[in-house]
């Protein structure tokens, strides 16, 4: 039956003069998800409204879904799209679209009218009056409810054209893509970073992303696990640059040198080091962890604090505030949750102290980490020479 949709979007209509700018964006997007799909599409721009125009055969189904998961759409409208050929023929329109969608349904409907072509011979008021009459005369099923209706059918009078619809598919919202700049993400096997990755994508932020893998520790099927997950945030970021650091000796370093209760703080400095110098190799403007005030040991107010202290560029956690809950329903939104529970290590699971300092001090942890001068840096530039660099589509 339906053979285009009307794209709204949300915030990009309040961004006035530069509106533009990110409708580009959300168009570029949405051809770069409909790619793959099954048909071939027209997007095309009318004032104020995107339309995604199928041509011939195309599968309806996987098309809504590679249009959720394009940030700055809001709602999907499966519409049916008619040239203006006088009131009569609309109304045939209107009774052929609700007899395909409502035949012997008892619902309450109201007609809600757009008139965007003020030649229209009718207004507003008086197209909704008529054909909500008409449509009571032909649907005995039907009844008019004007505050709380179970359908909302809206005929748009545009220009050079006429929308009927009423159905509206929720998108993801937020921003589209590409529209404030890239980061890069540190990402390991568990549930918080990959749900890191989507939330600072849908302010239209591109991610890239490091890994921190530690043979013999972390198994190849550890590796993989994040090469999946990486998969699943890509579905919503577009490819990812994925960093793959071999972090195995720059570890043991510290387990060897430093305090075992400041092994989580000082690593965690480190791979910010690490992930710092490929941001700005890849044009990042900031870093994107996956951390939760009071999570775990090093996610205290005061571990954060010392760990930024490190960074020269923003750090980003668009978890901050978030519960455990919240970020685990996310995590089940992107489909990304089971991997993330798969029980393979990373490095960060594998070397924890039994009792991790919660409260650390930068002087304290600087001190500790002036007895890692002597080897550390040949360490890390190994490990940046030898990081690997996985492409994921």
């Amino acid at each position: 039956m339906f053979q285009a949709f009307l794209i709204k979007y949300g915030e990009i209509g309040v961004k006035g003069k530069n509106r533009y700018v990110f409708e580009d964006a959300l168009v570029a997007r949405m051809k770069q998800v409909l790619y793959p799909v099954e048909g071939t599409f027209r997007i095309t721009k009318e004032q104020g409204r995107i339309y995604v125009e199928a041509e011939g055969v195309f599968d309806y189904e996987e098309t809504i879904a590679a249009l959720q998961r394009v940030f700055g759409i809001v709602g999907i409208c499966p519409v049916v799209l008619r040239e203006d050929q006088g009131f009569e023929a609309l109304s045939k329109d209107v009774m052929d679209y609700m007899h395909r969608m409502y035949e012997g349904v008892k619902k309450t409907f109201k007609v809600h009218t757009r008139r965007a072509n003020k030649n229209y011979p009718l207004t507003s008021p008086e197209v909704n009056e008529e054909l909500g009459g008409r449509i009571l005369k032909e649907f005995p099923d039907l009844s008019v409810d004007v505050h709380k209706p179970d359908i909302m059918l809206h005929i748009e009078l545009r220009s050079h054209h006429i929308n009927i619809y009423s159905e509206v598919i929720p998108g993801p919202g937020g921003m589209p893509l590409g529209t404030n700049g890239r980061s890069m993400l540190l990402l390991s096997g568990g549930i918080d970073s990959p749900v890191a990755g989507y939330m600072v994508a849908k302010r239209g932020v591109y991610v890239d992303a490091v890994y921190f893998h530690a043979p013999p520790y972390t198994s190849e099927r550890a590796k993989q696990k994040v090469v999946d997950l990486a998969g699943k945030v890509a579905r919503y970021t577009g490819p990812i640059r994925l960093h793959v650091i071999n972090f195995t000796d720059i570890q043991m370093y510290i387990y060897d040198q430093c305090p075992h209760d400041e092994l989580t703080i000082i690593m965690r400095r480190y791979m910010m080091r690490i992930a710092e110098h490929f941001a700005r190799a890849n044009g990042c403007l900031g870093l994107v962890t996956g951390e939760s005030i009071g999570q775990v040991a090093s996610q205290t107010m005061q571990s954060l604090a010392v760990t930024n202290a490190v960074c020269e560029m923003p750090v980003y956690r668009p978890l901050i505030g978030f519960d455990k809950n919240e970020i685990i329903a996310v995590s089940e939104k992107i489909d990304a949750y089971e991997t993330s529970i798969l029980p393979y290590e990373d490095c960060c699971t594998i070397f924890v102290a039994k009792h991790p300092v919660t409260k650390p001090v930068l002087k304290t942890i600087e001190r500790s980490e002036r007895k890692l001068e002597e080897g550390i840096e040949e360490r890390m530039k190994t490990a940046l020479e030898t990081t690997e660099v996985i492409e994921i589509k």
